[in-house]
């Protein structure tokens, strides 16, 4: 039950007493140099220090909490930065940055920057995580357009002319292809465009190749289908939506949610920062409430995924001109 009273929202202090209780569970660890002896840590106090500064003895740097995490070298006090990320990790479909200006009395132009940082620790490290799916696990895939891209695509086929037509396939959308695991973790990608060699460099970096692959008639699959265990269409141009376990239902659930929130709360994405956003909906559903999660503990591990992440507003708006 979440609880606006709590001292964690209101207190910079609580606030940083909770998040090195997070991170800090055996005492204070280095940023810099990696040290955890306690007895070469020490607790820097008096006037002149603000509380919950430490000094390490071997790289003789001061630290906090802070350091490494994409709260580093933040104005915005602690307390608020809780109340944001548990804001964004227990609402179903997202909170629109003009939402978190309203309620923790920022800036919109801080609770823009905010959001993404926070969207930035909800990344999920793919590589210590390892592939979805193995033996005797099933891997849904499918690919979804949503939006208009902000720069046409263009065929090399078409010798650099553009496309004139929205054509069937969403070649003037923005193409998203996703993998979900039965049970388990979704993965979502912004490609440029979809063709058989993008989809197939998701699928096997990303999807055990001893998994069953369930996937539509889409001849995007056909040829990477035989690298799995198994490979079984549904044809939805036929309206054939299931045939027996042979579906896709799970993975157009997790479509269905992103695009509610996409279209419901964001309402606009720059395309530059669309991958953020299926971050931050893969992060909700890797966490959600079916696999025994509730809101406090998906708000903990949000707080413990921005260590060793960071994300600087000049590389933010950079991306947005690009």
């Amino acid at each position: 039950m979440f609880d606006l009273t709590n001292e964690i929202y209101q207190d910079k202090n609580k606030a940083r007493e909770h998040l090195e209780a997070i991170h800090w569970p055996d005492g204070p660890l280095c940023p810099h140099c990696g040290n955890c002896d306690q007895a070469r840590i020490t607790k820097l106090s008096g006037k002149s220090t603000r509380p919950g500064v430490h000094k390490c003895k071997e790289c003789r740097k001061p630290f906090t909490v802070t350091v490494g995490t994409v709260f580093e070298r933040s104005k915005v006090p602690l307390n608020k930065w809780v109340l944001a990320t548990h804001l964004m990790a227990a609402s179903k479909k997202g909170m629109s940055a003009h939402q978190l200006h309203r309620m923790l009395g920022v800036t919109y132009k801080t609770a823009w920057f905010m959001s993404h940082r926070i969207r930035e620790a909800m990344k999920e490290n793919t590589e210590a995580s390892g592939p979805l799916g193995g033996e005797g696990k099933t891997v849904e895939a499918d690919e979804t357009y949503i939006g208009k891209r902000d720069r046409p695509y263009v065929s090399p086929q078409r010798k650099g002319r553009p496309y004139l037509k929205n054509r069937k396939g969403g070649i003037q959308k923005r193409t998203v292809v996703a993998l979900v695991e039965r049970g388990g973790k979704v993965r979502s990608f912004h490609i440029d465009h979809a063709n058989k060699e993008n989809v197939r460099d998701i699928l096997v970096r990303h999807a055990d190749r001893k998994s069953n692959l369930y996937t539509d008639e889409s001849r995007l699959y056909t040829v990477t289908g035989k690298e799995y265990n198994a490979h079984e269409t549904v044809n939805h141009s036929q309206k054939e939506y299931a045939r027996g376990k042979v579906h896709t239902n799970t993975i157009e659930n997790v479509f269905s949610v992103f695009k509610r929130g996409m279209r419901g709360i964001y309402q606009h994405c720059g395309e530059a920062h669309l991958h953020r956003y299926l971050a931050e909906f893969d992060f909700r559903y890797n966490h959600r409430s079916a696999l025994k999660i509730s809101d406090n503990e998906r708000a903990n591990a949000l707080l413990a995924g921005a260590r060793g992440k960071r994300l600087t507003y000049r590389r933010t708006s950079e991306t947005t001109l690009a």
